[in-house]
């Protein structure tokens, strides 16, 4: 079991389970398993919560997260998550759940329940319930049927009561016309921006250079450094004591097969005409018209690559129009159905996407392929023999692991076993310099405290075992170190200030009716316009800058101006309402009923949560905390 544990040190499979070990120490105590103190966790409406019911659900939840983050899920992030308060709420709603499907007399018959686990895809047979599975399945969980059927029968309940809550939410058109309206619609704006670089002849004397420091010390910090010994136990070396038998590989191929099963796969290249999702009819058929005539000098017999590298207008553009080889299921249905219906060498009469119209030229067709085990051996060999070898590679690091103990030198317990320590010079959380694994090694060390051993270390197979044996903390740099970094700082901190300033200035001038372009020429900025943009998209002429795109859509022909200049990536805007352009009622029409779905979901999900906190709020809950923080 030891040997188990060790193995899995590194995987949440372990952490689970000692999980359920640890909170049964916490939450008991020793030495009073039997005690009644903590019979209950929680009590809703006189209707108690279990410590055992806790317990699953806790276990439950790190098993999520675990799958979510993987080896970045540890005990602070259980901590910053309220891993534990959110085991207990999600027991506490649903006992509200099962009372509020007593209130309403909520009921779920037996051939409702059948119906249910009949469905259930892990009890099926070539699409077919298997009773004999179903059986198998659930002794294989430690499972009986009357528990399992319960548990289904308890969660179809609380299905009912959602249900029963969310049916009565609606989404009409209006809304989500209006909603569609936000989203889509676009906008131009007029622009100057003050950019603070431009301020060159800003400068700073020693004295404010110093006072600036001595203002902003916590910003002038050393990194925190340490130093380590370890050992390294690298898969690679243990390569050769892998030996992998036939049977081995034979069984491998037989249970795995769709690893060896190539779907069929085409290589493409294309010319896009792009379309925006609200281009009128005319435009559409302008586009296509330019694109047939591209294809005529396509059949005509000019090379397609130089074709799409003058007139493709999408990004493979440079690479005359190569998508490279792809699956059907990886591009947009259109595109894919016409792709995998064609022949190597044909070009295709234009295709419409939500994209715009593309030519498309089939390069080769890669037919699919099932491997045979002869072909496949080698690659499962090697599969296979690196897994051992990263087994061998951790069965020596759980071997040294064992063999030392705290106050322990690295050295002398690795010279008794032969291996080899090295010693870091001191790093800081970037890890040891030319470290593959640097930045995981250096989190794993600055937990240690000096002389303190790690557990064994898994950076993607190649295991390590460490040792603090120094570290330096941060501390406020002295100034004459930092001082150029300080100079730089407060210049641009001056420069800021004045680019803002002048920009608070031009605004001012320009809200009173002054001339733009006047105030422009002025203040030696060069007065802009946008073309239209939405919401969250890179801005024409300016790039994705989120404050300046927000600012945008807060203005109107009667608001034109914002109240401050917008603080940009690039410096500080002022900017001016030009135009507003709505989607139209085709486009809307043909996303209707796609955005009614989102908006009911979104509107299900709020009136759930908020008919959830009322039943919290108009019961009667107790909660002992002791155990839950």
């Amino acid at each position: 079991m030891l040997k188990l544990m060790r193995e899995r040190a590194g995987s949440w499979f372990i952490k689970v389970i000692l999980s359920a070990i640890v909170i049964v120490f916490v939450f008991w105590g020793v030495g009073s398993f039997r005690s009644q103190r903590f019979a209950k966790v929680a009590v809703v409406n006189d209707e108690p919560v279990s410590l055992q019911d806790y317990q699953k659900a806790y276990n439950n939840m790190i098993a999520q997260y675990s799958r979510q983050f993987g080896n970045n899920f540890d005990d602070n992030m259980i901590k910053m998550l309220g891993v534990k308060r959110q085991a207990l709420d999600s027991l506490i709603n649903d006992v509200l759940l099962q009372q509020e499907a007593e209130k309403l007399s909520f009921r779920v018959s037996d051939q409702e329940l059948v119906d249910v686990i009949e469905k259930i895809p892990a009890f099926q047979t070539d699409g077919v319930f298997d009773k004999a599975l179903y059986q198998r399945v659930l002794s294989l969980n430690n499972m009986t049927l009357e528990s399992f059927e319960a548990m289904q029968g308890e969660t179809l309940l609380m299905t009912k009561v959602r249900s029963f809550v969310m049916d009565s939410v609606k989404v009409s058109d209006p809304e989500a016309r209006a909603w569609y309206n936000w989203k889509d619609a676009a906008v131009k704006i007029d622009y100057v921006r003050f950019d603070a670089g431009k301020y060159k002849d800003t400068q700073a004397s020693d004295d404010e250079v110093k006072a600036h420091f001595e203002e902003n010390k916590g910003s002038y910090k050393t990194e925190a450094r340490a130093k380590a010994l370890y050992v390294h136990f690298d898969a690679k070396d243990y390569a050769e004591k892998a030996e992998v038998s036939q049977e081995e590989i034979t069984e491998y191929f037989e249970s795995h097969p769709d690893e060896f099963k190539e779907p069929k796969t085409v290589e493409a290249r294309h010319i896009l005409f792009k379309l925006e999702s609200d281009s009128s009819p005319e435009t559409v058929e302008k586009r296509k018209e330019k694109a047939s005539e591209v294809l005529a000098l396509a059949r005509e017999g000019k090379d397609f690559a130089e074709l799409a590298k003058e007139y493709s207008e999408g990004p493979t553009r440079s690479k005359g129009g190569f998508l490279g080889k792809f699956r059907k299921e990886t591009m947009v249905k259109p595109f894919a159905d016409k792709a995998f219906s064609m022949k190597a060498g044909e070009i295709s009469e234009p295709v419409r996407t939500r994209f715009g119209w593309h030519l498309i030229k089939v390069e080769k067709v890669n037919e699919a392929k099932t491997f045979t085990l002869a072909e496949s051996t080698e690659k499962i060999r090697s599969k296979i023999a690196g897994e051992k070898a990263k087994t061998l590679a951790y069965d020596d690091a759980e071997a040294f692991y064992d063999s030392v103990f705290e106050g322990d030198n690295l050295k002398d317990a690795a010279a008794v076993r032969n291996l080899k320590v090295t010693e870091t010079g001191l790093f800081t959380q970037k890890g040891p310099e030319g470290m593959k694994n640097g930045p995981r090694f250096a989190a794993a060390a600055f937990k240690l405290s000096p002389t303190q051993f790690s557990d064994i270390q898994d950076f993607d197979g190649d295991y390590y075992i460490l040792q603090m044996t120094g570290n330096v903390p941060a501390e406020t740099a002295a100034f004459e170190t930092v001082a150029d970094k300080v100079r730089a700082d407060l210049i641009l901190k001056k420069q800021n200030e004045t680019a803002e300033s002048d920009a608070s200035r031009f605004l001012e001038a320009v809200r009173k009716g002054a001339a733009m372009a006047d105030e422009s020429r002025n203040s030696d900025v060069t007065l802009q316009t946008t073309d239209f943009f939405k919401r969250n998209v890179s801005i024409p002429k300016i790039g994705y800058d989120r404050a300046v795109s927000a600012a945008a859509f807060t203005l109107s022909k009667e608001n034109a101006y914002p109240e401050s200049p917008v603080k940009g990536k690039d410096g500080y805007y002022v900017i001016r309402f030009n135009e507003k352009k709505l989607p139209d009622d085709k486009a809307f029409e043909k996303e209707k009923k796609a955005i009614k779905e989102q908006l009911l979901r979104q509107k299900q999900f709020k009136t759930f949560n908020e008919w959830l906190a009322q039943a919290r709020a108009n019961s009667e809950i107790t909660i002992q905390e002791d155990v839950v923080n």
